[in-house]
């Protein structure tokens, strides 16, 4: 497996990392923790060592997948792990209500260094920007929490420019994690270019837009109301027609190409920065092994410009998450 940097931080990771939120769900009731274990296990051996988690998956039963998983080896991985909500205090997410208030972030990270039974979190984002606490006061929480050499790198998932730069005059940014792929390609205008002038890593996350570009979901596939999907207003029916023009646009370059289209979808990502890191996730072992043969994929900048430019002509339709999560995003 090919490394990256992540910016100009020093942080190494594999170019493609694993994202193990759906292993304790929402696309779906949690796995068998076994096969999980397994599962992680045979990314390490593939050579994976960029792992993706966050107290709110589960909520807080992901990071004890992980901390039982990479116990016995844990100097072979980078494990980035998210704070920002409490879990105690309603919210329309249904995923707690945002705190990301100083003496919060202290509680919860020794609480995650537990779980995931370390001394170290590599990789610490601020899940979602909290707007009532400045983020000067989380990054420098943060910074001091670094110098404690209780963690080693700063992160931000879904911010806005704005909130990016304030945040990295306080402590270095590592890495910024939003959605980006294909589907969606909302960083392109402003954040890629703020992280390439910062020296800041970007880590996409649903890479594959949640499976749909891997070409399994088409207009006769059911999602279970247990589905997180099943409420997301781009998979609804009406809008999966016009989406899946997409689809067979990336399964043509994939056929011409000897690919997949999950590797096609994720080779074009890592074509676009060297310092660009997908987390694609999965719970099944071809599906990681099909993934991984994502970053073999090469592609000449006349193929990307003819793929870019194609997929920019499309009309996609829905947005990308349900209103009450997508008012939490871009801050």
């Amino acid at each position: 497996m090919q490394r990256r940097f992540l910016g100009e931080s020093g942080l190494e990771v594999s170019a493609l990392g694993l994202g193990t939120m759906n292993m304790t769900g929402p696309y779906g009731p949690p796995q068998d923790s076994r096969e999980m274990t397994a599962l992680l296990h045979a990314a390490v051996e593939r050579g994976v060592t960029f792992f993706d988690t966050a107290e709110a998956y589960g909520p807080l039963e992901n990071e004890k997948l992980l901390g039982e998983a990479f116990e016995g080896i844990r100097d072979d991985v980078v494990i980035a792990t998210k704070f920002g909500f409490d879990f105690d205090a309603q919210s329309a997410t249904g995923l707690g209500a945002l705190n990301s208030r100083p003496e919060h972030i202290r509680k919860v990270t020794e609480a995650m260094l537990k779980r995931l039974r370390t001394d170290h979190i590599d990789l610490l984002y601020q899940h979602r920007v909290d707007p009532d606490v400045p983020i000067e006061d989380v990054a420098g929480t943060v910074k001091e929490l670094i110098t404690e050499g209780k963690v080693r790198h700063f992160g931000l998932s879904e911010a806005g420019v704005e909130t990016i730069r304030r945040a990295h005059a306080v402590q270095p940014v590592t890495a910024v994690q939003s959605e980006y792929s294909l589907w969606y390609r909302g960083p392109e205008t402003e954040i890629l270019p703020t992280l390439e002038e910062l020296g800041i890593g970007f880590v996409p996350f649903s890479p594959l837009g949640a499976g749909f570009l891997t070409g399994k979901i088409d207009l006769t596939t059911e999602l279970d109301a247990s589905d997180f999907r099943s409420r997301v207003p781009r998979f609804a029916a009406e809008a999966r027609e016009a989406n899946l023009a997409l689809v067979d646009l990336i399964r043509e370059v994939a056929t011409s190409k000897g690919a997949t289209p999950a590797q096609i979808a994720l080779g074009w990502l890592l074509a676009q920065k060297p310092w660009i890191v997908p987390i694609p996730g999965t719970t099944k072992l071809h599906r990681l092994e099909e993934n991984l043969g994502g970053a073999d994929v090469e592609f000449s900048a006349e193929e990307r410009a003819d793929l870019t430019a194609a997929a920019s002509k499309l009309q996609l339709a829905g947005d990308r998450l349900p209103k009450g999560m997508l008012d939490l995003t871009g801050q």
